[in-house]
């Protein structure tokens, strides 16, 4: 639980080192996902789902129990999205009450159902808001009071800006991604704007964007001076990402991935993630979304993806997990996706289960 505000951030797994953290991700960075990727290697920090603050909210059970019930060994951070100050302040005393390691502000969700209700990444358009915002958070918030956000909504001019506001509100960790919200997830990743943060503000920057393996992770740091990095959705991919950075970072050798471990990860992240109700064909729907990602660094040509796209029940997944991770179980998973292996996440999705967000 949040008391008396720390002088520090909780200390990461590697001593000196730089840190890592797994970027919020909507209907994925839950209890079970963090479990599994703990499995494989923790981060430093991890941050929740999103809680949707509005005047009818409370704070979402099943995100509640990421915290309540982690059992990782890493500090966890709640994370808000809202712009009503009032409900955030009420839903921050609620929050309170639970072990959180900080309150950590979304500022980039660059998803339009999010955007068009000026939350997330639509609060870019207004400094003037986010001044506000802030100022209030700060002081609604006894200890580590932490913001994700990207460069701007439709361009960076008031980038500068927004980094004042994070000095002049004592924000205590900024995790940046290197791109604007209309940019999505399709251009080059701005590293010289996230090396700008880090020369700007005075509290730990966090590099957002791309990180795709602990290679990219070291000469993201080295470019940008950050004090480490945060990985999304190459985390769904690989999940040894975290443990690979930080063997990289001490100059070890780098944990080798084959293809049959790739195999038994498909498996513990589909039993883990299953919930008791669900349809069955919910469940396989939503696994594809996660191997989407897993699919980019299998083979060069995007033929599991194909299979495993074409799949309509568990068995029929299965087998085009074995088909191609079973074949040659020894083969290397590729550290990083294959060209022009595109994931496309939100395919699966359908009126019954939402797609991947994430900033």
């Amino acid at each position: 639980m949040v008391a008396a505000r720390p002088s520090a951030l909780p200390p990461g797994l590697q001593p000196g080192g730089p840190l890592t953290a797994l970027a919020p991700m909507q209907d994925v960075t839950d209890l079970a996902f963090m479990r599994v990727i703990a499995h494989y290697g923790a981060p430093d920090y991890f941050f929740t789902e999103f809680f949707r603050v509005h005047p009818q909210s409370r704070p979402e059970k099943h995100i509640l129990r990421s915290i309540d019930e982690n059992d990782t060994g890493r500090p966890v951070f709640a994370q808000l999205i809202g712009e009503d100050i009032a409900c955030l302040e009420r839903t921050i005393a609620a929050l309170l009450r639970h072990p959180i390691a900080g309150i950590d502000l979304n500022l980039g969700c660059p998803a339009p159902k999010v955007y068009k209700k000026n939350v997330g990444g639509g609060l870019l358009r207004e400094p003037r808001k986010i001044d506000e915002l802030l100022g209030a958070l700060r002081a609604a918030v006894p200890g580590l009071f932490t913001v994700k956000m990207r460069l701007g909504f439709d361009h960076t001019r008031d980038f500068e800006r927004l980094l004042d506001l994070v000095n002049r509100h004592r924000v205590d960790l900024l995790s940046v991604h290197g791109r604007t919200v209309q940019e999505l997830y399709r251009s080059e990743v701005h590293y010289d704007f996230i090396a700008c943060a880090v020369a700007s503000v005075r509290c730990p920057v966090l590099a957002n964007g791309e990180v795709a393996s602990a290679a990219k992770a070291a000469s993201v740091l080295a470019a940008t001076g950050a004090a480490g990095v945060m990985i999304g959705r190459h985390a769904i991919r690989n999940p040894w990402i975290f443990r690979q950075c930080r063997e990289r970072f001490a100059g070890q050798p780098v944990t080798r991935v084959a293809l049959a471990d790739v195999r038994e990860y498909i498996d513990r992240l589909y039993r883990a993630t299953q919930t008791p109700g669900i349809a069955a064909r919910l469940h396989v729907n939503k696994m594809k979304k996660y191997l989407n990602f897993v699919g980019q660094s299998v083979d060069p040509a995007g033929a599991f993806l194909r299979d495993m796209r074409s799949a309509q029940n568990e068995a029929g997944l299965f087998a085009a997990c074995d088909r191609h991770l079973l074949a040659e179980p020894t083969r290397e998973f590729s550290p990083e996706p294959y060209p022009g292996v595109i994931a496309r996440p939100n395919c699966e999705a359908s009126a019954d289960d939402a797609p991947i967000c994430s900033l």
